[in-house]
């Protein structure tokens, strides 16, 4: 049966075209740069999930901020940025791949609101908590994990902490994701910028001042502009040189095999449990994506059978 969306995604509002992702280099090749249009994935994101402007906007911040931080990965290499918070967001978990490849969830949905949101501060959604960066590089022998304390309860600023930290990388991002009267999602984007080691300290420092002044690239997204102009008519001054574009997206790898796997691999006595109480369909959702997967009375005997031959 066809899941029955709420009404505000009952007519998701996709871009036109592929999102991309682009990266270029500044002042002399001494500071690196990744910016991204992403509107058709967090549409698709919000759509996939059924998430309200709220979820939206926090999930959608992750999604921008895990696909900037990709730029530096190639071949199979993978990311994955993680947020466990004590505030009402609960957490929240995205993967990235060099492919292009997006997904991710949050962990409380809906979040839960008191009062109605007067700004677009989310540090009390977020409270207390640490963000996480684990990198599956395809030449590592295992992966490798870095994890700061939320320092703004701003995704965006504490993407940046979390550099300047754990990697003493100076690193700004700006992420945004814009909505109409009607709650859709009209434009999403945002930026990287890294200090290369060659980089000067002063010329840093200017651009950190001149992000911070930035106009919004979601805005500029929403009046048609490309990602490439935006970067090439705010940071003129630093001579910006687009070196390469992928394309991104939602994109979820799971299957019926897998979900099937996982059923298999539960306590038997669960398993048995939902062999004699159901209800049939038994249906299975996968995290990232919130694909469902139904399997009825006679394949859970399959795999109670399965289970018992092993």
């Amino acid at each position: 049966m066809e899941k029955k969306q709420p009404d505000h995604l009952s007519r998701p509002i996709l871009a036109l075209g592929e999102d991309r992702l682009h990266t270029f280099l500044l002042v002399d090749d001494s500071i690196r740069g990744a910016v991204i249009g992403g509107s058709r994935m967090i549409n698709q994101m919000r759509w996939n999930h059924e998430l309200g402007i709220l979820e939206t906007l926090v999930l959608g911040h992750a999604y921008l901020g895990a696909c900037l931080m990709s730029a530096t990965l190639k071949g199979r290499d993978r990311l994955r940025l993680q947020v466990d918070c004590s505030g009402p967001i609960k957490g929240l978990v995205v993967e990235a791949s060099a492919a292009g490849d997006i997904r991710g969830f949050l962990k409380n949905v809906p979040i839960p609101v008191e009062k109605p949101l007067e700004d677009s501060n989310l540090s009390p959604f977020f409270g207390a908590g640490f963000l996480s960066v684990t990198r599956m590089l395809e030449d590592a022998k295992q992966p490798f994990t870095g994890q700061v304390m939320i320092a703004h309860g701003n995704l965006a600023k504490d993407l940046a902490h979390y550099y300047l930290t754990s990697e003493q990388i100076p690193t700004a991002f700006s992420l945004s994701v814009k909505f109409d009267r009607q709650g859709q999602v009209t434009a999403a984007g945002g930026m990287m910028l890294q200090a290369l080691p060659e980089a000067d300290d002063a010329v840093v420092g200017q651009l950190e001042d001149r992000v911070v002044s930035l106009p919004s690239i979601g805005t500029a997204l929403t009046e048609g502009k490309t990602p490439q102009e935006w970067v090439s008519t705010h940071l003129r001054a630093f001579s910006p040189r687009f070196i390469d574009r992928r394309p991104v997206g939602f994109s979820c790898h799971c299957n019926r095999d897998q979900i099937r796997n996982l059923l298999t691999l539960m306590p038997v006595d669960e398993l048995k449990d939902i062999q004699e109480k159901g209800p049939f369909p038994v249906i299975i959702r996968c995290h990232h994506c919130n694909t469902a997967y139904a399997f009825d009375r006679e394949q859970i005997d399959r795999i109670v059978a399965m289970r018992f031959s092993d």
